[in-house]
């Protein structure tokens, strides 16, 4: 048995405070993501990581020693660092001459890899080289993806879902304004992604809704999609599951239609409609035929019942 798969007794207070932050929850903690550098790193793919460990922090690893470990190959290192970091995201960084500038991208389900997707850098600006202010650490980023391409395939679809994994950060209730400082930009065309930082400015507009500039922020990044390893259907969808505990009931007699409007349903016994109230009206008026023939019809009944 591995030692991290044994079931560990807890001896003092804080190690059971910290197994039990581990264990499975309704509302699972904010995902983390470990970045790893590969054995044969250069400088550019160092520089990569750092960057994404920047916009990362502070629910990120970097780890700073080269592992030399082929996530395509063998898997098992990237789970062994996945419990141990307690992370269920990860980038890969290496360097050959047959796959120059190389980035794997991916995330795990119960400790196994789940997807992962293999990028190449092609053109890369640092956060150093652009001399412009940056955005605090912690900062949750806006997302925006452009281009019909995200939509188009099965594996720009899962890029789409894991890039939106890894650098949505937490989840949060209320938006603050000035709490939007930074976007993340990807762009689909012609077989490439291009990945651009921006950091938003709020300038005065002369009304409430203020005017917005965008300032390159950095990192910038040029990626071409290599290699793929996807989840089954199968595997994928038991991933997405959402507890029983965290779907909201469905009430009863309750609709909505296209525009959000709410209809409700009301259950009401017959009503016996000879028992009305209307207007009096000369035209509603029985007539005196009409009468007799109803005192007849009342005095059969009583004659029948006795």
């Amino acid at each position: 048995m591995d030692a991290l798969d044994r079931v560990i007794k807890p001896k003092t207070k804080r190690a059971k405070r910290f197994l039990e932050k581990r264990e499975p929850k309704l509302s699972e903690n904010i995902k983390n993501a470990m970045l790893i550098k590969g054995g044969n790193a250069n400088i550019t793919v160092t520089q990569v990581l750092k960057d994404v460990y920047a916009l990362k922090k502070p629910y990120g690893v970097l780890y700073k020693k080269k592992n030399i470990t082929r996530p395509f190959e063998d898997q098992t290192s990237l789970e062994f660092f996945s419990k141990k970091s307690d992370c269920s995201l990860f980038m890969f960084g290496s360097h050959n001459k047959k796959r120059p500038n190389n980035l794997v991208i991916g995330r795990m389900y119960d400790y196994h890899v789940l997807d992962m997707i293999e990028l190449g850098v092609e053109k890369f600006v640092s956060l150093k080289d652009i001399k412009n202010s940056k955005c605090p650490e912690g900062t949750k980023p806006m997302l925006i993806f452009a281009g019909d391409a995200f939509d188009a395939t099965e594996d720009y679809r899962r890029l789409k879902s894991l890039l939106i994994d890894f650098f949505r950060g937490p989840t949060v209730s209320n938006i603050r304004l000035a709490g939007l400082e930074y976007v993340l930009h990807f762009t689909a065309l012609n077989g490439k992604i291009y990945f651009r930082s921006y950091k938003l400015q709020l300038k005065k507009s002369g009304c409430r809704t203020p005017r917005i500039e965008l300032e390159e922020m950095g990192p910038s990044l040029d990626l071409v999609v290599r290699r793929t390893h996807l989840a089954s259907d199968d595997l994928y969808k038991l991933s997405m599951k959402m507890p029983k505990a965290l779907k909201p009931k469905k009430k009863k007699n309750i609709s909505h239609d296209t525009f959000g409007t709410t209809y409700g349903r009301i259950h009401m016994q017959k009503q016996d409609l000879s028992k009305l109230q209307t207007r009096k009206m000369k035209g509603l008026k029985k007539r005196p035929a009409e009468r007799i023939t109803e005192d007849q019809e009342k005095k059969s009944k009583k004659m029948k019942r006795n």
